[in-house]
């Protein structure tokens, strides 16, 4: 059967808002117009797509799974049009885990994936939105189970983390830790731990019984609470360029060392040529700079790797 690309339009951004009145404003269309492509939509399907009712809009399960093909159908309507008029958009990228400086490791790449236009999410639960809803083309950050459905993600860089305390820490002057030398420390956060999925994880894994958290104004700040207090410590990948600190040591974690995971993340079906271009770069920086090594008896990531290897829809 032929589908109006125009009706499947108005089931996705319905699906999204689940609120007729705010979808149809989305297409600059009636609310009444809005409801009629709905409704030639499911005659033609043959089912429901949506339960209306006193307690507002609902997918069936009809509407659930129709809604990753009808977005990617979408998606691929957007991209065909573009190939041909030429006003394709550059590759939206958002990145996440901003004190730990996702830019760092995003713009050794940058320069062979094409225009990129950056965006700054909030956190993994925002650009998951963002992506879900075709507002961006591709996330770059820490990854973590579990991801909606229709999303898929490649494993980048695999970055040993340091911790950093006051010079007045019992352990400051120790070449090295092991991360359950800090169990009797109090771990600093940057916000609720159980929003820091990797902190969180580091806690229960290494017995660290007391935790605190701050709020989030930027790295300077936050390392300076550190080094207030001689009691404190906090995770920072290795190669984040740190701002001088008084009073603030970095030290390695070994025995286990702990990775933290960078990878790039994209909504499956995605047809911008950008995407490809990136994943491609991202693979080939990873070779040069050996970012993906990993030895499960010397090092630690929260998740097991086979759970960080790249999903189906995977760009090329």
């Amino acid at each position: 059967m032929d589908l109006d690309v125009a009706q499947i339009r108005a089931f996705v951004h319905t699906a999204e808002e689940l609120h007729f009145g705010r979808a149809a404003g989305t297409l600059a269309i009636s609310q009444q117009a809005l409801s009629k492509r709905i409704a030639r939509l499911e005659s033609l399907l043959g089912t429901e797509l949506f339960r209306r009712g006193g307690n507002g809009v609902r997918l069936t399960d009809a509407g659930r799974r129709f809604l990753a093909p009808a977005r990617q159908t979408v998606a691929a309507a957007d991209a065909a049009v573009a190939a041909v008029s030429g006003t394709r958009h550059p590759l939206r990228v958002d990145v996440w885990g901003h004190l730990y400086a996702p830019m760092r490791t995003l713009a050794q790449v940058a320069g062979r994936a094409g225009e990129l236009a950056l965006g700054h999410g909030r956190d993994l639960a925002s650009v998951t939105a963002a992506l879900t809803h075709g507002d961006i083309d591709a996330g770059f950050g820490r990854v973590h189970p579990p991801l909606p459905t229709g999303l898929a993600h490649r494993l980048v860089r695999l970055e040993p983390v340091d911790a950093v305390l006051s010079t007045g820490h019992r352990l400051a002057a120790e070449p090295a830790l092991r991360p359950d030398q800090l169990r009797d420390s109090t771990l600093w956060a940057p916000g609720a731990l159980d929003r820091l999925d990797f902190l969180h994880r580091f806690a229960d894994r290494f017995g660290i019984r007391n935790t605190a958290t701050s709020v989030n104004l930027g790295l300077a700040h936050f390392l300076t609470e550190v080094a207030e207090d001689p009691g404190r410590f906090s995770l920072v990948p290795a190669d984040t360029p740190l701002p001088e600190v008084p009073g603030l040591r970095s030290v390695p974690l070994v025995d286990p060392t702990p990775l933290y995971a960078w990878s790039l993340l994209w909504r499956t079906g995605s047809g911008h040529p950008g995407l490809n271009r990136l994943a491609t770069a991202c693979a080939e920086e990873a070779g040069r700079r050996r970012w993906l090594e990993y030895d499960p008896a010397r090092d630690w990531l929260p998740e097991p790797p086979t759970e960080l290897t790249p999903r189906a829809g995977s760009p090329a």
